[in-house]
């Protein structure tokens, strides 16, 4: 996460209604909203170049790094020459732990392997899977569906090493956070349709999982809650000029839902996507998916990626147990 600014303001109203329902939310999440809304930067102002400069020299240093076996860095082959990996094993004594292929956010545009290594880290020791996080070709230098075949790429890895690490080539997981949601989906279809990999579950982390920005959450929370419509917007064209109408872009133009992988679907309230996300739980589980659907009220997007805050590390034990639920129930 980068380091956040001093607060120059805050929300107006703690107070937020959803489907006439009224919600209070936490003054911690309050306090943190008004710091990222005056800490971020308009990505729109800026080159992608620029921008991901900017965010990298913003990270603060890493307080606490989770302890593993082995945190290793690779270059595999990728459709687009080298691909960079990195694969975290954490400490166990099992021979037959799930692996996790795990596909950061960032809007397609910004962040890497060093954004979400405490993240990653954190998910190796809680959920006690490898975790092999993908570095893929970031847009708009490399437009879809290049990062969906980067991570395809990964996933066709993981399986034929597997056993390698100590893990189990049945339990393999697709997982990513915002943008990575949607290359975690796609994939999860891609693998279906392609007979390629099995992939025993995934696991999409306030996915975006499309262009709809006329959804409740969007009108509701749109601005001043961090992730806004305006950047979105600027991501999806930024990723997707064109091509929006293919599945290795958005999920939902697959033709069925049906055979897809088990899914764990988180969403954040305050999140933009979040209608979109909570709809394409009920998507999957309406063909016959197995799905854990958890909603986190009053939260934003991207807050599991920011440890200082206190709801945070409660949040990621709900999700690395459902992580874990899933993986067990993997044949």
């Amino acid at each position: 996460m980068f380091s956040l600014g001093r607060a120059r303001s805050t929300l107006a109203d703690a107070r937020r209604p959803r489907s006439g329902v009224h919600m209070t939310i936490h003054a911690e999440v309050i306090t943190m909203l008004a710091t990222l809304n005056a800490a971020f930067p308009d990505v729109t102002s800026f080159e992608p170049s620029e921008l991901r400069a900017l965010l990298r020299n913003r990270r603060a240093p890493l307080e606490r790094l989770p302890d593993l076996r082995t945190v290793e860095d690779l270059a595999i082959e990728g459709p687009g020459g080298d691909l960079a990996i990195r694969v975290y094993r954490p400490h166990t004594s099992s021979d037959a732990i799930p692996l996790v292929v795990f596909a950061h956010g960032g809007g397609f545009v910004f962040c890497d392997l060093d954004s979400h290594d405490e993240f990653c880290r954190s998910m190796a020791e809680g959920v006690g899977a490898v975790v092999v996080s993908v570095d893929y070709r970031l847009a708009p230098e490399y437009p879809a569906p290049a990062a969906h075949d980067d991570v395809y790429a990964a996933l066709e890895w993981a399986t034929k090493h597997a056993a390698q690490y100590g893990a189990d080539p049945s339990k393999i997981v697709l997982a990513g956070d915002s943008a990575g949601g949607n290359l975690a989906a796609t994939v999860a279809i891609a693998a279906r349709d392609r007979g390629g990999p099995a992939v025993a579950a995934q696991v999409l982390i306030y996915p975006v999982i499309d262009d709809d920005f006329d959804t409740e959450s969007y009108r509701l929370y749109g601005t001043d809650h961090y992730n806004t419509t305006t950047a979105m917007k600027w991501y999806w064209d930024q990723y997707a000029p064109e091509r929006r109408d293919d599945v290795r872009v958005i999920p939902t133009r697959t033709e069925s839902f049906a055979d897809l992988p088990a899914a764990v679907v988180v969403t954040a309230e305050l999140d933009p996507p979040c209608s979109s996300g909570d709809e394409y739980a009920k998507l999957l589980a309406s063909a016959g998916v197995p799905v854990q659907h958890h909603r986190f009220d009053g939260l934003f997007h991207g807050f599991l990626t920011i440890p200082s805050l206190s709801l945070t590390e409660p949040a990621r034990q709900k999700v690395w147990a459902m992580i874990r639920e899933v993986s067990a129930a993997a044949r």
